[in-house]
Parts: C-alpha cells; sequence; structure tokens
C-alpha cells in the first residue's frame, strides 16, 4: 500500500516528534511535574462514580497521571510510544509501591490498538490528541 504526501509528511512528523519526546523526556525527568492535571483529577472521579477500575491510558507521557490513577486504586495499561516515558512510569511506579497497579506497552497509536475489544472500563487521555496525528487517524483511534 502506497502512502499518500500527506501521510508521509504525517508519519515524518509524528517520526520526529517521538525524538523529540524521547530527548526531552531524558533531558527534563520531572518535566510536567508530578501532581496529577486537572483532566485526571476529573477523569478519577467520573471513573469512580461510575466504578471503572480497569483503564487504558493513551499518550501517558511521563505518567502525573498515571501514578495518581494508580494510588487512586484503578488498574491501569499504559500506552505510549516513547521507550524513555514508558520506562520512567516504571520506575515512579516501583518507588510509589504501585508496580502491581500499572502495566506499559509501547505503541504507536497510528496502529491499531493491540487489545481486544471491551478489555477496559475506561480509556483516558490528557494530551495525546495535541500531537501531529492526522484525522483520519483520530477517527481510527476513538474506534
Amino acid at each position: 500500500m502506497e502512502l499518500t504526501a500527506n501521510q508521509q509528511a504525517s508519519g515524518d512528523v509524528l517520526s520526529a516528534q517521538r525524538e523529540h519526546w524521547e530527548q526531552t523526556f531524558i533531558s527534563k525527568p520531572t518535566m510536567f511535574g508530578d501532581e496529577p492535571s486537572y483532566p485526571g483529577r476529573i477523569a478519577a472521579r467520573l471513573f469512580k462514580i461510575e466504578n471503572k477500575v480497569k483503564v487504558l491510558e493513551l499518550g501517558a507521557g511521563q505518567g502525573r497521571d498515571s501514578l495518581f490513577f494508580a494510588r487512586e486504586g484503578f488498574n491501569l495499561t499504559v500506552l505510549d510510544y516513547s521507550d524513555v516515558g514508558l520506562s520512567e512510569i516504571q520506575q515512579k511506579a516501583k518507588q510509589a509501591d504501585v508496580s502491581d497497579k500499572i502495566s506499559t506497552v509501547g505503541h504507536d497509536v497510528r496502529r491499531p490498538l493491540p487489545f481486544q475489544r471491551g478489555s477496559f472500563d475506561a480509556v483516558y487521555s490528557h494530551m495525546l490528541y495535541c500531537m501531529a496525528l492526522t484525522t483520519t487517524e483520530l477517527t481510527a483511534l476513538c474506534r
């Protein structure tokens, strides 16, 4: 299958973003801080109200929301394409004694998610949808 010029450009931009985030996470291990984001706190409250326990987090970054969800008792699968970010999350989870609540998966969301339908009670993402993804890629991800 041949890619269109737009798909190639999107792939180039997203690949460049991967390198950017790898280097950023290496040089700034607490870039976004350690406190959970406002959307993460709201999502956790809603997940509890709805009795959602198994959560998939898309684009977990350095894990500030991931660790918060784990401390709040959720069973979390975090997905990111940054190996550095995923490694940081694993280390932080171990330090916070929540390793049993978090599993990490390296994945490029331009590809179909590697999970069976119905594997999770809820899906959360804070900033993934701000990345250089095409409308087609975002639509496929939402499905």
